[in-house]
């Protein structure tokens, strides 16, 4: 199938089970060890039940020789003392010992399961964690990637039944040739009219389970916006607003509009699949009982003995209960291969910014900076160029402010230098030569970016700190050095357990923080990267005129040496840069120092006069 289709014919439905083959050898990733326990007990355990019933079988003909005898000794002391039933006791042993080995291979056969199962879980996720990591900035921000990422995010647990699913087929697949050589011996018709039984249940089962695989896929993004609406209806993130507001009616009135839509296509699948499959079930019922009266009257006519009857009825009503099970297991099987092709999808996705294969080392220190000539960019799909005939040059160890009104190209200048976007036009240099000819991890290394909607991870200070460097966790000094840097010592004084505390409320004895103490968490991770570029976009938006002058002046003072890049609205603070860009329309419009500009007409003196007569 295509990466974009749902699969709409019944081929394509069953070529879905070509996914099987890489999901088993993913689970042999996982754990090779607990695999070959699995096959090997599976098998073991196949094996068990036509072996008990074969020798119940021969139990009852021995009893029914023993009673057929003329002579035959009164109680059991004198069956035993006769020896006549010492057979009878060898195979009453022999069915007692298969029965104490197939619960213990039945307990053997969970816990190992459970167990992989678990592996497979980690080693998908871990593979999906790794995988997302991999992919551009961009494709995050595509809604259509979105959708594949959470259908993806799904299988990574939706499919672990997989597993069991697969060997449990194996198992029964092992015990159906076993029951079926013993029928073949006494009539292989009987293992025909099964088949012709059971073969219309399997095709019905397979369509119906396809249909719900396409609902489901077409559905994604409206479950998105479900689970959406189920989250903000009730998370912390949203709940003063939503009082405030009064959303709760709204929210709760569109989740409802969109779980009855799943609701009432999801019934009608399944009325017709209820009509459906109790037909075709109904027509395996009457074969199975057209076979059974065939044994009942080769036992009566003395065809079959007492045993044989016992060992066919009880072979017969296994199998079709095997042969069923098998054929709707096989069913589910090419069902959950469908959504399978989510998560092969999502793991064909291939990055479009990546090192080339002779990728340059990026320079320690820089030397000469950073320009940028006649850049253009365009977000994908997007009418509208966020930049355009962009021309600057960051000096090594400046700091510069890039001033402008929101939508000028300031974070996008930042998303650039980044390479978490590539210019549509133009080109960076980096010393004179491309960003692309440099390694781009190491690129990254080399740059501190924290943004205005930095992430508040719910982990410790310390580690929040130390996502900067994350390699240098465990250097507290180093952590504790980054938070004096940024004012967040301050923060952390008055935290219970200090730098080990947990904030955030979403695990228990987490410690919720204000925006502005979250904020120089955030820029302490800055300067825990002690990268040759340090760049704030916008972080201080929830600190007040004073703090983010402070935290600023600190930024120019510790970042000298480096080259800095900052943005902000408040001119206050961004009078203290070495040089001044000012962007509109994602050109640069003006640049020079804070007096220059306010001293001659233009776009900057504008906005602070504008901006200083709110302070008046």
């Amino acid at each position: 199938m295509s990466g974009g289709e749902a699969p709409a014919s019944f081929r394509a439905r069953w070529a879905a089970l070509k996914n099987l083959p890489p999901f088993i050898a993913m689970v042999w990733r996982a754990s090779p060890a607990l695999t070959l326990a699995m096959v090997a007990l599976r098998l073991a355990r196949a094996v068990m039940p036509v072996a008990m019933l074969w020798v119940g079988k021969l139990i009852i003909d021995e009893v029914v020789r023993l009673l057929a005898l003329e002579a035959r000794p009164d109680g059991l002391t004198g069956w035993w003392q006769s020896g006549l039933a010492e057979q009878l006791a060898w195979l009453i042993a022999i069915e007692l010992v298969l029965a104490l080995a197939s619960d213990i291979l039945g307990r053997l056969v969970t816990y190992a399961d459970a167990l992989l199962q678990e592996k497979l879980v980690i080693s998908l996720s871990i593979r999906l964690m790794d995988h997302a990591a991999e992919l551009d900035l961009a494709s995050f921000e595509d809604a259509g990637f979105q959708d594949r990422l959470d259908r993806a995010r799904r299988q990574t647990m939706g499919r672990i039944p997989l597993v069991n699913q697969i060997m449990q087929q194996l198992q029964d697949g092992v015990t159906v040739i076993s029951f079926g050589a013993g029928l073949v011996v006494y009539n292989a018709w009987l293992v025909v009219l099964l088949l012709v039984a059971l073969i219309p249940t399997l095709i019905g089962q397979m369509h119906f389970n396809a249909e719900l695989y396409e609902m489901n896929w077409r559905r994604a993004p409206e479950r998105r916006e479900r689970d959406y609406l189920r989250m903000i209806g009730a998370t912390s993130d949203s709940a003063k607003e939503v009082k405030i507001f009064g959303l709760n009616r709204f929210l709760r009135d569109r989740y409802l509009e969109l779980a009855e839509r799943f609701y009432a296509e999801n019934r009608a699948i399944n009325r017709r699949q209820l009509v459906a499959m109790a037909v075709l079930t109904g027509i395996g019922t009457l074969c199975y009982y057209g076979a059974y009266l065939w044994i009942i009257g080769r036992t009566l006519t003395g065809t079959l003995s007492l045993g044989d009857l016992t060992f066919l009825s009880g072979s017969f009503l296994r199998l079709r209960g095997l042969i069923e099970g098998l054929l709707a297991s096989f069913s589910g099987m090419a069902a959950q291969a469908l959504y399978l092709d989510d998560l092969y999808r999502f793991f064909d996705e291939r990055p479009g910014i990546a090192s080339l294969p002779d990728a340059r080392p990026v320079p320690n220190p820089i030397l000469t900076g950073i320009t940028f000539e006649d850049v253009g960019f365009r977000y994908p799909e997007a009418g509208r160029w966020a930049v355009r005939h962009l021309s600057f040059h960051l000096r090594a160890g400046e700091t510069v402010a890039l001033v402008g009104e929101n939508g000028a190209g300031k974070t996008t200048i930042v998303k650039l230098l980044a390479r978490l976007y590539e210019p549509t036009e133009g080109r960076i240099l980096l010393d004179g030569r491309d960003l692309r000819e440099y390694d781009v991890d190491q690129l990254r290394a080399a740059i501190g970016v924290i943004f205005q909607d930095f992430v508040r991870y719910a982990m410790s200070a310390s580690d929040n700190i130390a996502a900067g460097r994350i390699e240098a966790r465990a250097d507290r000094a180093r952590v504790v050095t980054a938070a004096e840097r940024a004012l967040a010592d301050r923060v952390i004084a008055k935290l219970p357990a200090g730098y080990d505390q947990m904030v955030g409320k979403r695990f228990a004895r987490g410690m919720e923080l204000s925006g502005g103490e979250w904020q120089k968490l955030a820029i302490a991770r800055a300067y825990m990267r002690e990268a040759q570029v340090l760049i704030l976009d916008e972080p201080t938006a929830a600190l007040d005129a004073r703090a983010e002058f402070e935290v600023f002046q600190r930024f120019k003072e510790l970042s000298a040496g480096r080259t800095a890049v900052l943005i902000s609205h408040r001119f206050s603070s961004v009078r203290m840069a070495d040089r001044i860009i000012v962007l509109e329309d994602g050109r640069v419009q003006d640049e020079g120092t804070h007096e220059t500009l306010v001293a001659r007409e233009g776009r900057y003196r504008e906005l602070f006069e504008l901006q200083a007569q709110g302070y008046r």
